[in-house]
């Protein structure tokens, strides 16, 4: 086994809808644990389709919201209330509906900026609980892409060339992804059966740069897996 796979945990399901399923009933046990154990659940969410599908089952579930203290992974850099920013899609989804506080939910802001300010407040954050990724056709997760090089000290980039739009974005960085008691990728789509080939070949994608010390659980479809 290749070495970048050691601390992976590769868990095919059926379709998203499954990944979804299963991915809300990880997130449930894994916030009544971090509450038991330290009075609190800190959380990184990540956009896109499956995550999407997972919030919307997580509203309707019995948690103990006053506890959670919710983190975005990357936004794009974006007006408030726009349809393409991850915090939009996970409150309408899901934190619209929950009793978590205001002010436990941090969004990323507007302009690009000001990502000191999201830098400043991961730092106090760390460690998480947990962090939720997602994985693009390319390998890149978060907003962290391929062949882009960043600060290694940095806990926050500021990113302006992404190679998708809108160019400006901000993304936490390997370093603060990987510091996390749990990490959940979610996989799926037959257009993302590439990447995964190269993650599990080793090659040194983005997404297999997120190592946190007690490794990472990989939720992926039969279409992604091959």
């Amino acid at each position: 086994m290749n070495k970048n796979n050691k601390i992976i945990n590769w868990q095919v399901l059926n379709d998203a809808e499954a990944v979804a399923q299963e991915a809300s009933q990880r997130i449930f046990r894994s916030s009544q644990q971090a509450i038991e154990r330290s009075g609190g659940f800190k959380i990184v969410l990540a956009g896109g389709r499956t995550p999407e599908q997972t919030y919307r089952l997580l509203k309707d579930m019995d948690c103990d919201w006053k506890h959670w203290q919710i983190y975005y992974g990357d936004e794009r850099c974006l007006p408030e209330y726009h349809n393409e920013r991850n915090n939009v899609m996970a409150s309408r989804a899901w934190l619209d509906y929950v009793p978590i506080p205001d002010i436990q939910i941090h969004p990323m802001p507007t302009d690009i900026r000001a990502a000191y300010i999201y830098r400043n407040l991961i730092k106090e954050a760390r460690p998480f609980d947990m962090v939720l990724l997602g994985m693009g056709e390319d390998g890149h997760t978060a907003s962290l892409f391929p062949e882009q090089q960043h600060p290694e000290n940095e806990l926050v980039h500021a990113i302006y060339n992404a190679p998708k739009p809108p160019r400006e974005r901000i993304s936490l960085s390997i370093s603060a992804l990987s510091n996390t008691h749990e990490l959940l990728f979610f996989v799926t789509g037959a257009e993302k059966r590439e990447a995964v080939a190269a993650w599990r070949r080793g090659e040194n994608l983005p997404v297999a740069q997120i190592k946190p010390r007690a490794g990472a659980t990989v939720l992926i479809d039969r279409a992604a897996y091959g």
